[in-house]
């Protein structure tokens, strides 16, 4: 699989750097200079994206409390979706200035629409991309929606058993868009590590012949980290300013401290993961030079034999491949030699 997507300024892709977006989500706490304070530790982080999500209270959902909408996670316990959703929105009437903030430090900004009319509006903000959230990945009428703007389409697989993927990719592809990113991703806030199963990201690539990455809502770093490792080419996480100022998603979100270190580590396991070729790099081929070789280790005068005391397999390797030592030993040298000389065919007798 090589395919390439390019989002904004930067292209996905196997051989290019893990795309790695910062999720705002409510971490904002309805305060807009919070939210811009959040865009500017995405960039000084190192993050190439923010995301927020846009929706209101009334498109994601209806105002009723009958158990069935009220919420399931323990840290939203009690709460009916649209009280959670109120709280957590994402004005729409910031979008456009936080998109220009982003842009200005160098950062792609889109977003997660939930209904036709936030693509519409996502859609006169030109956005680069869209995200798929995973309890909308059976929300056909929106992915076509949303694949119909012919923009990269990122879809998280949280809660989807193989055939929503698969109906989703379809979705996609009948609307002739085949720029589509799955994310392996856990829909529980904090994901354990027993829940994140993190090797079937490859089984995924080879699965949907797709750009895979991971939607992390785990704790720490290291399961982002482990993914680059295992394939993944797309990483977002949470991030907050302190979980201690609270929030919808705080306690699983990261600061930026922490979301700059996990940067820094996903770009040192894309250097040491280097090529699938097995080749020496530069640095390698010149210290064979301290390896093993034939060397005269005492002096030999000219129709001396070579015997097991005279020539050994030592440090460095400047001398003959040590493969060749069999054969050497029972010939006669051609010439004197003196200890330390390195084994060379010409010093070997001839007849």
């Amino acid at each position: 699989m090589n395919k390439e997507i390019r989002i904004g300024s930067h292209i996905i892709a196997k051989d290019k750097p893990v795309y790695i977006i910062a999720e705002m989500s409510a971490n904002h706490n309805m305060d807009y200079n919070r939210a811009r304070q959040i865009v500017q530790a995405a960039a000084q982080s190192g993050a190439d994206a923010i995301k927020l999500q846009t929706y209101t209270p009334d498109t994601i959902t209806i105002d009723c409390d009958d158990d069935c909408f009220k919420t399931q996670s323990k840290i939203w316990e009690g709460m009916t979706l649209y009280d959670l959703y109120k709280k957590s929105y994402t004005p729409w009437e910031w979008h456009a200035s936080l998109k220009e903030y982003a842009n200005s430090l160098g950062l792609d900004f889109f977003s997660s629409p939930f209904d036709a009319s936030a693509v519409e509006f996502l859609s006169q903000l030109d956005v680069p991309a869209y995200k798929i959230a995973s309890f909308e990945v059976n929300d056909i009428p929106l992915i076509n929606r949303v694949a119909k703007e012919m923009k990269p389409v990122i879809i998280s697989t949280g809660i989807a058993y193989e055939e929503d993927i698969e109906l989703a990719l379809k979705t996609c592809h009948d609307a002739n868009n085949d720029n589509v990113i799955l994310l392996k991703c856990v829909s529980e806030y904090p994901t354990s590590y027993e829940e994140m199963n993190l090797s079937v990201i490859s089984t995924m690539e080879k699965e949907f012949n797709c750009i895979i990455g991971l939607s992390d809502h785990s704790l720490g770093s290291e399961a982002a980290i482990a993914s680059v490792a295992l394939g993944a080419r797309v990483i977002e996480k949470h991030l907050t300013l302190r979980r201690s100022d609270g929030g919808s998603d705080a306690v699983f979100s990261m600061e930026p401290e922490e979301f700059a270190d996990m940067v820094k580590k996903v770009r040192n396991i894309e250097k040491a993961l280097g090529s699938p070729l097995y080749k020496l790099t530069d640095k390698q081929i010149s210290n064979r030079t301290g390896s093993r070789s034939l060397f005269v280790v005492k002096d030999i005068k000219e129709g001396e034999l070579f015997t097991e005391e005279n020539v050994k397999s030592i440090r460095p390797g400047t001398g003959m491949h040590t493969k060749y030592y069999s054969d050497i030993i029972g010939k006669r040298a051609g010439c004197n030699l003196k200890k330390g000389t390195p084994m060379n065919w010409e010093y070997v007798k001839r007849g």
